[in-house]
């Protein structure tokens, strides 16, 4: 029996792909964007979680989502059929470390995905469907994500970047296709069925220290200005106008440490992440 992966053309989900394909499987792909061609043996399909009631999908026994999880829940009643025997979502960390944020914009979407987490479980547990639910930390993949790629974009313009304070807080950034890998390995393990797990990346070092292997894999002498908390706040507070997207407390909690324990993913299914040393060659 197939697999089926929902968000295939995400930075995770491409990724998916790519380790189910090496293991000799001819996967499904449901994007909202799929591609128009695809000469490798990938059967694509267009559509929406939010609108399945009109797509008729082929029977397979594997849930692979790196959509969002309130999409997932939505979609599951048109999505499962009787051959569904295991799925594997995806969420965030961040619902532990931002779940109470100060942020009312992350605030209300962290609490989304978490009743997206809590109504995907109870719907599996009601249909007697083995789910495991993965919560990556920082997710890079150079030049592709939005998070480490969009802090060497800015070093790459500037040559310099400015940290709240020492940025002394510790992270545990992660690579997409350690994600991948980690997903098909969860897939296959029963020790793994209805439980949820942190994945953290290999590496546990500060914030400052992540912005320094940046500049590092940027080839560029690392440039990083400690900026006191307090000016930061202020200069966020008159920017906001023109960065819509960002906020003080990203600056603050550059000194709040985000750490998880890997040690239960790899007991139960063999995680083993690289560590952080991203290269960014085609930036």
């Amino acid at each position: 029996m197939r697999s089926i992966v929902l968000g295939a053309t995400g930075v995770v989900g491409g990724h998916i792909v790519e380790q189910l394909l090496q293991a000799g499987e001819m996967p499904f792909a449901l994007s909202r964007s799929p591609p128009a061609q695809d000469a490798r043996n990938v059967c694509w399909f267009r559509g929406d979680l939010t609108d399945l009631s009109a797509l008729a999908l082929p029977d397979f026994s594997t849930i692979y989502c790196t959509a969002h999880a309130g999409s997932l829940a939505a979609g599951l009643p048109h999505l499962v059929g009787p051959s569904v025997q295991r799925l594997v979502l995806f969420t965030s960390s961040s619902v532990v470390t931002k779940l109470n944020s100060d942020v009312a914009y992350e605030r209300e979407g962290l609490q989304r995905l978490a009743a997206g987490e809590a109504a995907t479980i109870a719907f599996c547990e009601e249909r007697g469907i083995a789910w495991t639910v993965l919560r990556p930390t920082i997710i890079y993949d150079e030049g592709r994500d939005a998070n480490i790629s969009r802090l060497a974009r800015l070093i790459a313009k500037f040559g310099v970047l400015p940290l709240a304070g020492w940025g002394a807080g510790l992270r545990q950034p992660v690579h997409a296709q350690d994600l991948a890998v980690g997903a098909l390995q969860a897939a296959a393990s029963r020790a793994a069925w209805n439980n949820t797990y942190a994945l953290p990346g290999g590496d546990t070092i500060s914030y400052r220290e992540m912005v320094g292997r940046i500049f590092d894999g940027l080839g560029k002498p690392r440039r990083i200005v400690p900026v006191p908390v307090a000016l930061w706040r202020v200069a966020f507070f008159l920017l906001q106008r023109w960065l819509p997207n960002a906020n003080a407390s990203m600056g603050t909690r550059m000194s709040k440490d985000m750490t998880f324990d890997a040690r239960p993913a790899r007991e139960d299914f063999g995680w083993n992440p690289r560590g952080f040393r991203p290269r960014f060659d085609n930036l």
